[in-house]
This record gives structure tokens, sequence and C-alpha cells, in this order.
């Protein structure tokens, strides 16, 4: 048998035991991963020129694929599922790998699907390909343990041990304390909006390696299938793919230290953020301050038809909204309440009964409503 294909059989032989690295890459990925630990604890971009090889590195692909096959997800444009990833790896991770760490891997276009919202419209989504998000995924983790550390207390969405529950939480002590108006903003298609300068300009700011900058740059102007036609991206960050959520947060984070700047009180949660204020006109000035910034420094436009400056009870948050009282409670949104009675609680998406009831009888310790959510519950025949 020649060097090479023992190289080869080696290769498909760690493949095949879960892993999509071979041994030469476990070894870049250790040295890259030593070079960027040195400086862990700060944000100088001349220790992170190796990240490449950390995102190559066998355990952090595992760890990817994992949850690339949690998440399932519908195919992208070209009709590979999550079921097929494994297999398609093992053939051709060797050539994958080698385009990741020369700079030259180029993705896909995104598969454009619209969904609809709640209060009418639609939410535009980007499905990148399978193999995309599993390269997604394993940069996002890369850099999500070095940033995540690095953002605002008071940003709760897509971010390790936290919730929208916590969320709700910091707003309900906001106005417990007597901050009683909110200054509610919506930013206006923020995701389909962003301009990529402004996220690559973050970026460079914390990492060197040029090869991760021009892989994520390529993530964004992958362009969008949509009806069998390819439209280039020049702005946005696609809903869909597991990069998103991080970059939104690192957009939006000089937005929270703006807010922390000037000692608002705010909550954020992804494109959500609420600013809590004593009184009216209080809000309406930061109203206007705020607005002038996120249009004029961050280039993203302000709902004004659905932001307002309101009492909290008088808006909806994450799907709570508050209740007026010496006692502040959040309740939930009234679509919530679908199935509470009547048959349909017999099967829901065929699910028993008695797993709706354990879940609806979790919610008085979340929203802090008091008995009756319970009672409801427990009269329920399971």
């Amino acid at each position: 048998m020649s060097l090479k294909d023992d190289k080869q059989q080696n290769i498909q032989s760690e493949l095949d035991s879960s892993s999509v690295l071979t041994g030469e890459a476990r070894e870049a990925g250790r040295e890259g991963t030593e070079s960027s630990g040195a400086a862990n604890g700060t944000e100088n971009p001349a220790s992170t020129n190796r990240l490449m090889e950390e995102v190559c590195e066998r355990e952090n692909l595992k760890a990817a694929l994992r949850q690339v096959k949690a998440n399932k997800g519908s195919a992208g444009v070209d009709g590979m599922t999550v079921g097929g990833i494994t297999d398609y790896l093992k053939q051709h991770w060797p050539a994958i790998r080698e385009q990741l760490l020369n700079g030259t891997y180029e993705p896909k276009p995104v598969r454009r699907v619209e969904i609809p919202k709640p209060d009418g419209g639609v939410r535009k989504l980007g499905i990148p390909t399978v193999l995309d998000r599993f390269i997604q995924q394993a940069v996002m983790q890369v850099l999500q343990r070095r940033w995540d550390r690095t953002f605002s207390d008071y940003s709760y969405g897509f971010r390790p041990g936290r919730s929208s529950h916590q969320a709700v939480a910091q707003a309900q002590q906001y106005i417990a304390e007597g901050h009683g108006w909110c200054v509610d903003l919506d930013l206006e298609k923020f995701f389909d909006r962003v301009n990529h300068d402004k996220p690559m300009g973050q970026i460079a700011k914390r990492i060197e390696d040029k090869r991760l900058l021009k892989l994520i740059r390529a993530f964004l102007n992958a362009g969008v299938m949509e009806n069998g036609l390819v439209s280039p991206s020049v702005e946005g960050t696609p809903q869909g793919g597991p990069l998103s959520p991080l970059l939104s947060n690192l957009v939006l984070d000089e937005l929270d230290r703006e807010l922390e700047r000037r000692s608002h009180r705010f909550v954020r949660y992804a494109d959500d953020s609420n600013i809590y204020v004593r009184s009216e006109r209080a809000g309406q000035r930061v109203m206007e301050s705020i607005t002038r910034f996120i249009t004029q420094k961050l280039k993203l436009k302000v709902n004004e038809a659905k932001s307002a400056v309101a009492r909290p009870q008088e808006r909806k948050f994450l799907g709570f909204s508050f209740t007026a009282g010496p006692e502040v409670k959040r309740v939930m949104r009234r679509r919530l309440w679908i199935g509470l009675s009547g048959e349909s609680w017999r099967s829901r998406d065929g699910q028993k009964a008695s797993a709706w009831r354990r879940r609806w009888t979790n919610w008085p310790r979340i929203c802090g409503a008091g008995a009756a959510i319970s009672d409801s519950a427990k009269r329920l025949k399971c």
C-alpha cells in the first residue's frame, strides 16, 4: 500500500468514528488553540491570526456536527438533508478542510423561505446548505467562546446561559423600581438591512485571521436563491444560519454600549430593545436621541409605526405584558392561551394532554401570575 493510500485510509477511519478531522488537522488545531488561548482574557487581534485552525480542530467540529444534526432543519439549494451530511463529509472533508485553511472555500447561496408573522406580513429566512450550516456552526462556536464575555450584561438573546425569561425578569425589576415608562424600539427588518461593512468592521477589530474574515464575508455575500434565480446579497445577515444571531449581537453591542454610557436601564433580546424611564417626557427625549444614534451611527432604521413611548402594561415584550398595580406581574400574551380549555387540550401536535398540563403548570413560576393559571391547569382531566 502506498503512503498516499495509507493516509487516505487513516482519514477514512477517523471519519467513520464520528470525527470529521484528520490527525494532521488536529495538530494544527491544537497549535491554533494554544496560540489563541494565551490571550483568552483580551481582545487583542494579533493573537487571533490562527483561528481557522481552531475552527478546524477535531473536537470543535464534532460538537458542530452534533448541533447541526440536533437542529435538523430543511435542505439548502443543493438538496442535501441533515441525514446525508456525515457520509458527505467522509468523502469530501479533506478537500473542504484544505479550502478552509487556504482561504478558498466558497459557500453556496441560501434558499429563500418566507414564513408568516403572527401580526401580519412575512419573515424572510435564508436557509444555507447543510454543509454551510456545519461550517458556520464551527465558526460560531469559536467566536462565541471569545466574544460572549465582552457583550453587555443586559443583552439576553442567543447567548449561552441566557433566556427570554431572564430578560423579562430584568424588565420587571426596572418597573418595580419605579421606571414606569417604556421606550419600545422596533428595528425595521433588522436582519435584512444590516450593512455588511458594520459587522465586518467590528469583526476586524477583534480577529486578525484573514482567512476567517474572508470566509465570513463570503457567507454574507453568498447570494439568495428564490424561484430558481440567484440574486446577490448586498445587505443583511439572513436568518436561518448559525452565524446570524452572533453577528446581530456584535452589531447591536454598539447600541448596548451607548445605552450603558448614558446610564439607561434597558433590556435587549436580539433586535427587541426596551428602555425604562421614570416619565413620559424622559421617554420621548430618549426615543428621539436613540433613534438618531441608530439611524446615523448604526445605519439602521427604526420602525416608527411599531415603536412607542408608553406604559409597560400597554406594550408587549417577548410575548409578555405587565400588569399595573403595586405588585408588578408579567402575564402571557392572549395568543399563548390557545388550548387552555376545550377539546384541543386532548391532542396538540400529537402530544398528550398530560405533557401540556406539565408545561402550563410551570408558567406561574415563570410569570409570577398567581394561582389562576395553576388552577386552570389542575382542573384538566388528563
